[in-house]
């Protein structure tokens, strides 16, 4: 029974970062290294402020986690210091708690009980507890590979290897088929490997499950482009069904403003791809921070790794601009009552480290110097007004003043498109829709017999969490699909929304 009064007794507790000093200089994460004794008491005085609460929204998908983790029972499992216990409940739902504990926003917290007031003194800290169990399964040796006993025959196909490809293949592994993963990439991971800092998850966690998968039975295959390197009928013919988690990697451009073709504006991921790559022992990269006032358009999670990075690789200065006002520091009950996930600041460690922010403000146009080289930045402040009838919003000027400010280095992180256009799509006879996603049926199905669909590509760029969760749905699809039934566990529907969205 968890203890109704521990959010009286402890306050919020937020893991320790390195100094702001320190962390700049290097790629290492954030957050500090604690001795084992101090995190685990820590975090079980953490989970000792759950109450157990009567209707726990933090592990709803409408309102929590699309996983449907059961929040409640592996933190009641932390306060007594059952670790192993608390390593199965949490794996029971959740194939890859490292990398949500530390790359989720965590919209669990946000459904937490104890957000609806502030006098409670915060939610649980949910994300952190997370985190520290799946950091106790590796330690304590209890994330061991689970081998299937049976091979069913069946052959999978799975293309793509960010969380929901890896979600998929790892469940249907473990149901017994034979899965090979194929990645255009020279490296596995999709966006944790190359999207993802490595301030922000260390590639080694990544590396570490990886190896699990291997010796679980997944193969991978790297470096090879499905549609071009092996064809679709090469594909047909060898896989009885075919997963696509290709991600949503076409992003959001701004070819209007004025000067958009000067050079050294670039979309934030030729920026980030290349300064992972450089991480990982690849040489130099070819979009670098260093010396360069650099701007960032948007001001997304994508902008804050750009924001990070370029500190990181020494630039003159970091401006990042946001279109929108600056939201309230706390939740507005009106605009995004409880359990909503809530429109308010969100401050990253990055901007912790340095450079500026600023808000209500848009590009005018941008400034070249007699090389064709972006050297200045015009800005204008503004207001974004909605359509009331057609829900299209539109940037309306609120004065003539004009601000300029240096610019050498233009990154844009304003969003993604949808699913890059591809010779497989074209050639399995799949058509995007008008939000640039792949559509399935409720069965995560698409328009092409036996080929499926799963995260990004099929609901938009969106979080790590909800990846996984539907990487674990569409496998137990194509596990009936192949079998006739399925006992591998389906937490979100096709349709499924989060509440904050709806």
């Amino acid at each position: 029974m968890a203890d109704p009064k521990g959010f009286l007794k402890y306050e919020r507790v937020e893991p320790p970062k390195r100094p702001k000093a320190h962390r700049a200089e290097d790629w290492r994460e954030v957050y500090a290294d604690l001795e084992p004794a101090e995190r685990d008491q820590q975090v079980r005085t953490q989970a000792t402020r759950c109450m157990d609460c009567g209707i726990p929204f933090c592990h709803s998908a409408g309102s929590g986690c699309p996983l449907g983790n059961l929040i409640p029972e592996w933190n009641d499992l932390v306060r007594r210091g059952d670790w192993a216990a608390a390593s199965d409940r949490l794996h029971a739902t959740n194939n890859f708690p490292e990398f949500t504990g530390k790359l989720c926003p965590a919209p669990c917290e946000a459904g937490c009980t104890l957000s609806i007031s502030p006098l409670s003194g915060g939610p649980v800290a949910i994300k952190r507890v997370e985190a520290t169990i799946a950091e106790k399964s590796w330690e304590l040796g209890l994330a061991q590979p689970q081998v299937a006993e049976v091979a069913s025959g069946q052959r999978v196909a799975v293309v793509g290897s960010g969380p929901a490809g890896l979600a998929a293949a790892q469940q249907l592994t473990r149901a017994g088929h034979d899965v090979t993963v194929f990645e255009r990439d020279d490296r596995l991971g999709g966006l944790l490997r190359y999207g993802i800092p490595e301030f922000k998850m260390e590639k080694k966690h990544l590396d570490q499950r990886l190896a699990q998968l291997k010796k679980e039975g997944t193969q991978f295959v790297t470096g090879c482009e499905v549609g071009v390197d092996i064809t679709v009928e090469e594909l047909r013919a060898r896989y009885d069904a075919v997963v696509l988690a290709v991600g949503a990697l076409r992003g959001r451009d701004d070819t209007t403003t004025a000067g958009r073709e000067l050079a050294g504006i670039h979309l934030a991921m030729e920026h980030l791809v290349p300064a992972n790559k450089q991480c990982e022992g690849d040489g130099p990269s070819p979009v670098h921070a260093h010396g360069k006032h650099v701007v960032i358009i948007g001001g997304g999670d994508t902008g804050a790794d750009s924001y990070g990075t370029a500190i990181r690789q020494g630039a003159a200065s970091v401006t990042q601009l946001d279109q929108y006002p600056m939201p309230p520091s706390t939740r507005d009950d009106d605009r995004s009552p409880w359990p909503t996930w809530p429109y308010v600041l969100r401050t990253y460690p990055a901007h912790e480290e340095g450079g500026e922010r600023k808000f209500g403000v848009a590009v005018r146009r941008f400034v070249g110097d007699e090389n064709g080289h972006v050297r200045a930045i015009e800005l204008q402040q503004v207001k974004v007004v909605k359509d009331p009838e057609t829900g299209r919003r539109e940037v309306v000027p609120v004065s003539d003043e004009i601000e300029e400010i240096p610019a050498d280095l233009v990154l844009f992180a304003i969003g993604f498109e949808g699913v890059e256009h591809m010779r497989l799509l074209d050639d399995l006879g799949i058509s995007l829709t008008r939000r640039g996603t792949i559509s399935c049926g409720p069965d995560w199905q698409t328009e092409a017999p036996g080929v499926f669909v799963c995260g990004d590509a099929h609901r938009g760029a969106s979080l790590v969490v909800w990846a996984i969760a539907e990487g674990r749905s569409v496998a137990h699809a194509v596990d009936a699909y192949l079998t006739g039934a399925s006992d591998l566990p389906a937490p979100v529907h096709p349709t499924a929304l989060p509440l904050a969205v709806v």
